[in-house]
């Protein structure tokens, strides 16, 4: 098998499953698209903070809490990793947002880029044009 051989014969099913990854289409996939955002929401983060002081420091501290309040909160391990949960989740949400803003940026250049491209090919053009007619006017003269 040559290297020629080895291309990819399913790139548009790839290209896709990108789209498809970026684009949420059915009502299931923009729902789950909107955990990240709640998971990172300011107030889920102050919730689970104040959740961590009533559930931690405060037994540290001395302070009595009932088992049942340990129950239903959570006990410390549970409160850090929702926290470390959130703190991903509204990673994630950022860079995804920056990879958008990039990809327009980078089709805004690459449209620019073109345009300028033609109109360099025409400007190269009509001074090919005009060459050849001064090369013509100058044979016509002598």
């Amino acid at each position: 098998m040559s290297t020629s051989d080895a291309t990819p014969a399913a790139e548009p099913a790839d290209t896709q499953a990108v789209t498809a990854a970026a684009a949420p289409s059915s009502g299931l996939d923009r729902l789950l698209a909107l955990v990240p955002r709640a998971l990172s929401s300011h107030a889920h983060i102050i919730f689970l903070t104040l959740l961590g002081v009533y559930l931690v420091l405060l037994p540290l501290l001395g302070v009595d809490v009932s088992a049942r309040a340990e129950l239903i909160g959570g006990n410390y391990t549970n409160v850090t990793s929702d926290l470390g949960a959130c703190i991903a989740a509204g990673l994630t949400v950022h860079l995804v947002k920056r990879d958008r803003q990039r990809s327009r940026e980078l089709k805004r250049l690459f449209e620019h880029l073109h345009e300028r491209h033609d109109s360099l090919e025409q400007a190269v053009h009509r001074a090919a044009d005009a060459a050849e007619r001064a090369e013509a006017a100058a044979a016509g003269r002598r």
